[in-house]
């Protein structure tokens, strides 16, 4: 009896395709361990990128000069000179600008007496800005021949060469202190504007010494600035009467002096 003979194309086709399941198989094994590489290792690896990227950053904001101060720019100066004001804020050209202390600057600057207040800041990205804000006078102080500006804090911190129209005029004493100067521009701003016009100047000596003298002569004692709106009510009324001197400095117990 006759056997059948295996067909050895057959068994080598089976054979192929066994390898190439096996190699298949081994290819996916590879990837699903490189993935588990890759997400065991991708946090830490992008940790380190950005730690790079920080470190860069760092260095290029803290040391290099790249954001180096190349200039000053100064706003809203009217009585200051510029120049000065950047000579006093002594910037320091050509250091980084992060590290760059705008308080010492800020504080530099509100040393100049015509400052009221001043804001320091960074403009990227290299530019130091200060923006000023100057006093205001509102009445001036003749003293020695010399005419001075009087903010409405009782600050002097300007010079004149001559009495500026429309500022009321202030005498001040020797000892005359600056709580004084300031009280009397509180007086100035509360004076109504019919009696304002009729006085010539006033005469400060203490915080609550404070006259007036009108351009007819006559003096008005005010004292302090306190309860200024009532004294101003009763001397409308004393006004009528003729006298020499006129003492509202205690509005409730008003006096005249012929």
């Amino acid at each position: 009896m006759l056997r059948a003979r295996p067909d050895s194309r057959a068994e080598q086709g089976g054979e192929d395709q066994d390898e190439q399941t096996v190699r298949v198989a081994r290819r996916r094994f590879a990837r699903r361990q490189w993935a588990r590489r890759w997400l065991a290792w991708r946090p830490i690896l992008v940790a380190l990128l950005l730690l790079g990227l920080a470190g860069a950053a760092g260095w290029l904001v803290l040391f290099s000069s790249t954001l180096a101060v190349a200039s000053v720019r100064v706003t809203g100066t009217d009585v200051l000179d510029t120049a000065e004001v950047r000579r006093t804020a002594a910037v320091p050209l050509g250091e980084p600008l992060a590290t760059v202390d705008l308080d010492a600057i800020a504080a530099r600057v509100e040393g100049l007496a015509p400052t009221q207040s001043v804001d320091v800041s960074r403009a990227w990205p290299d530019t130091v800005r200060i923006a000023v804000q100057e006093r205001v006078a509102v009445a001036v102080v003749e003293r020695e021949g010399i005419v001075r500006g009087l903010d409405d804090e009782g600050v002097l911190f300007r010079s004149y060469p001559s009495k500026p129209a429309g500022l009321p005029v202030v005498r001040m004493a020797a000892a005359t202190r600056s709580e004084a100067l300031a009280e009397a521009a509180l007086v100035i701003d509360a004076l109504p504007d019919d009696l304002s016009g009729k006085v010539d100047y006033l005469e400060v000596r203490t915080v609550d010494t404070i006259s007036l003298v009108l351009r007819n002569g006559r003096t008005i004692l005010w004292g302090s600035a306190e309860d200024s709106a009532n004294k101003a009510e009763v001397l409308d009324v004393l006004l009528d009467r003729k006298a020499q001197v006129y003492d509202v400095s205690v509005p409730g117990q008003p006096t005249i002096t012929r």
